[in-house]
């Protein structure tokens, strides 16, 4: 059993009194990492199974990332989007052949390009399909996260994330996440899009039910909204497809991507759409200082290249298959219920042997990083290059935990 020496704890007092406490973070403080696992300051080592929420799918220090990023630091990182750089326009044109669609407009967080996609649509309401000045509405799903800008925020249904912070942004219609008709019934002639995640991730890894990612698509497009697919969490990878959009072989007007296209080296996002959609923008309407800079397009560039093989939507498939597999054997045996798509799993645990938190801990103690969310679901996220046998381990230490847990109660 791992146990916090007087390093980690002292490194842990200190960030406790100096950080505002925005996060709970488990009691670990990590100083190395590579592949699918982490060494803590006392040199312990954990296998992550969260990846960062997803920002490492292709796993801690990849040679092919880290490579990119170290050419591109020795010569250029950051010119301002009132340059052109080098890297920029093989970027956009690499970036938009993977998603298919004609334009990408980069930014750096996740919420920033949530934030560009609510722009976005709103804009291409008025000028485009006619929405009178102002009265523009989203179409958005219950237990969403989009991020944490206070637009955002403001059409959120999480307590902790919302409250608080008002007044809050006008325009938004709130609905059950997986119903279309209640999609199809909240559209008025104002709508301009639904925003919605393929998977919804911070909820518990959620899965639509099948065919609500098509019925979406085809009243998007029979009501003339746009569909805007955030897959900051669910794509590039880590439900077995490039997309998760792609399990229904649906293509959205908007792919709003993050996480893993940093490479887990630096923040990057984009939005991803064709030029009837983001060709409303103009010179002075959007921008970000660091979008699109040198370094970012240059680790995203290496990204893309790892996703156009293959090899790693073919992996997440594989292992995941394999993950839910072991997974569903614990249903009834201290978990009550296991969602997910590919290498993604929500695991509901039995509240009677404790909360989320409290298995994360336990699954520390035993060289397991996972996150908790919402009451005693926990989340299994782990680097697409994680090996079956330490896929595995993870998976034995969690069935360890909640056998001894019910074995006590």
């Amino acid at each position: 059993m791992i146990q916090a020496t007087t390093r980690t704890s002292e490194l842990l007092e200190l960030s406790e009194a100096r950080t505002a406490h925005n996060y709970h973070p488990l009691p670990v403080v990590i100083e190395h990492a590579e592949g699918a696992w982490v060494t803590d300051v006392d040199g312990n080592r954990f296998i992550d199974c969260l990846s960062g929420y997803s920002a490492l799918n292709f796993g801690h220090g990849h040679p092919d990332i880290i490579a990119a990023a170290r050419d591109q630091l020795d010569r250029l990182t950051l010119t301002s989007r009132a340059f052109v750089h080098d890297q920029f326009a093989a970027f956009c044109a690499e970036l938009g052949d993977l998603t298919g669609k004609e334009m990408v407009l980069p930014m750096n967080t996740g919420a920033e390009a949530v934030e560009t996609a609510v722009k976005v649509a709103r804009k291409w309401g008025y000028d485009v399909k006619g929405v009178p000045a102002g009265q523009a509405n989203i179409i958005v799903a219950e237990n969403n996260f989009h991020g944490r800008t206070t637009t955002i925020v403001s059409f959120s249904t999480d307590s902790v994330a919302r409250d608080g912070f008002g007044p809050y942004t006008p325009g938004f219609t709130i609905v059950p996440y997986g119903s279309a008709d209640a999609i199809r019934d909240a559209i008025d002639a104002n709508t301009v899009a639904v925003l919605i995640e393929p998977i919804q991730g911070e909820a518990g890894v959620l899965v639509p039910p099948d065919g609500f990612l098509s019925d979406v698509r085809r009243i998007c497009s029979e009501n003339n909204v746009l569909f805007i697919a955030d897959e900051i969490q669910s794509g590039l990878g880590r439900t077995g497809d490039t997309f998760a959009c792609d399990h229904e072989g649906v293509v959205p007007d908007m792919y709003l991507l993050g996480k893993a296209l940093g490479g887990g080296v630096v923040p990057v996002s984009a939005v991803c759409a064709d030029t009837n959609v983001l060709g409303v923008l103009q010179p002075g309407t959007h921008g970000s200082t660091f979008g699109g800079n040198p370094l970012a397009c240059a680790v995203a560039r290496s990204v893309v290249a790892l996703l156009n093989t293959g090899e790693f939507q073919a992996r997440a498939k594989q292992l995941g298959a394999h993950l839910h597999e072991r997974l569903g054997k614990l249903v009834g045996q201290g978990v009550v219920a296991v969602r997910g798509r590919g290498l993604w799993a929500g695991v509901d645990i039995d509240p009677a042997l404790g909360t989320g938190r409290d298995i994360c801990e336990a699954l520390m103690r035993r060289g397991v990083l996972a996150k908790d969310t919402h009451g005693s679901t926990i989340r299994l996220a782990p680097p697409i290059v994680i090996t079956q046998e330490d896929l595995d381990h993870a998976i034995d230490m969690l069935a360890e935990v909640v056998h001894e847990r019910r074995a006590k109660s």
